[in-house]
């Protein structure tokens, strides 16, 4: 037989008595912009050239929605390029946005949640427009490999630290 203990959730987990449980919550996610260029087609499509450098830049910003409240607009801007000059097969721009709800974070969580956490979400579904619309251009798809944005945000903060730096000296 089971003891039900009123510590604890539906779930069994223990509740807390710290206060409001942390929460991020996906409440939309859109396409902000996207561009698919091949400006040397059709000749480009019949080469049988060898594959070309491929060249990817990844960025992240993200905004309060409006001060005081809780939701944040997150955007992942990838950028693909595929060969260079008369030799570029196609250059893909793609901004992808998500609105989060983020509660009862800590302040020292908040940037690192927006800037780490909340893109790795928006990763998997904006590699696979990229995929999309390089396959309806005519080329295999572009799987873009797994980002780091914990790696991408650790740069980020220690090149504003460095202009910071040379802004006081």
């Amino acid at each position: 037989m089971s003891e039900i203990n009123e510590n604890t959730g539906a779930n069994g987990a223990a509740a807390s008595e710290d206060g409001p449980q942390p929460s991020l919550n996906v409440l939309t996610q859109y396409i902000k912009d996207l561009s698919f260029e091949s400006p040397n087609a059709p000749a480009i499509l019949r080469s049988q050239s060898q594959g070309p450098s491929i060249n990817i830049g990844v960025n992240v910003g993200a905004n309060q929605i409006v001060e005081g409240q809780d939701d944040y607009d997150v955007r992942l801007t990838l950028n693909a390029k595929a060969g260079e000059g008369a030799n570029m097969l196609f250059h893909v721009e793609l901004e992808y946005g998500g609105v989060f709800r983020v509660q009862n974070f800590p302040q020292e969580h908040l940037l690192p949640l927006l800037f780490i956490e909340c893109p790795r979400l928006l990763f998997p579904f904006a590699r696979q427009v990229v995929a999309d619309v390089t396959r309806n251009g005519g080329f295999p798809p572009l799987m873009i490999d797994p980002i780091d944005f914990a790696q991408l945000f650790q740069q980020r903060m220690a090149e504003e630290q460095a202009r910071q730096q040379v802004q006081t000296a």
